[in-house]
């Protein structure tokens, strides 16, 4: 596995990367790619670190596995290529963003990088997925690493807003420091449960609250229209 992760997070990462549960995770996913298809394509897997170095991580948004059908994961959680249909978590991102950002209008597309270009950390919890079989690279020792990811934005001396929706990402609650952090909570997006507590949560305003609170500048949620 080609682990190609910017100067600014190997500095802080450099540690993990040579322990032994991440030497057999990379044997693991080579072999997988060698026999299966594997999204995103390995030079995607690490593209939240290369579009949010750490020193800019301002947000960080936990997803969960990435997408498993066909040009939709790109290493940004919740994201999709240009081109792709959104999916059903992200409409329901965009129909909370319209209520809770002044002038928001829901892009004809589902890429997220603009966020990410503005020190949101778009980080899924596993990196890697086999397609069209969701969490099908659970516990292979992706977690430990984005575990290792959280302990050290959270080790950052400035404020960071931390975004947990839903019961899984709320477990990692434990590994950030809430005197030094913001910490964000919610139901997920998700179709299943947007209605149970996501709808009407106001998280992007919350966020920049946070951010504007801490000296920080807002992040500014409009996406462009087309891309």
């Amino acid at each position: 596995m080609n682990v190609d992760l910017p100067d600014s997070w190997m500095s802080v990462l450099s540690d993990e990367l040579e322990k032994p549960y991440f030497k057999k995770l990379a044997t693991y996913v080579d072999a997988e790619r060698a026999a299966h298809q594997v999204f995103p394509p390995e030079g995607d897997v690490f593209s939240a670190f290369r579009l949010t170095p750490y020193e800019e991580v301002r947000v960080l948004l936990l997803g969960q596995d990435p997408y498993h059908d066909d040009n939709q994961a790109h290493g940004l959680c919740f994201s999709v290529r240009p081109g792709i249909p959104t999916p059903p978590s992200l409409v329901n991102m965009y129909k909370e963003a319209v209520e809770d950002v002044s002038g928001f209008e829901t892009p004809r597309h589902g890429c997220l990088t603009a966020w990410a270009e503005q020190g949101v950390l778009l980080l899924n919890t596993v990196l890697t997925v086999r397609a069209h079989q969701p969490n099908s690279h659970k516990g292979q020792g992706w977690e430990t690493f984005t575990d290792a990811v959280i302990k050290k934005v959270s080790d950052k001396p400035d404020p960071v807003v931390f975004v947990l929706w839903g019961g899984y990402a709320q477990k990692k609650e434990k590994l950030i420091d809430a005197r030094k952090h913001i910490v964000i909570k919610s139901a997920h997006p998700s179709p299943l449960s947007a209605r149970s507590g996501f709808f009407g949560s106001r998280p992007y305003s919350k966020i920049n609250d946070a951010l504007t609170h801490a000296g920080k500048p807002a992040i500014d949620w409009k996406l462009p229209q087309e891309l």
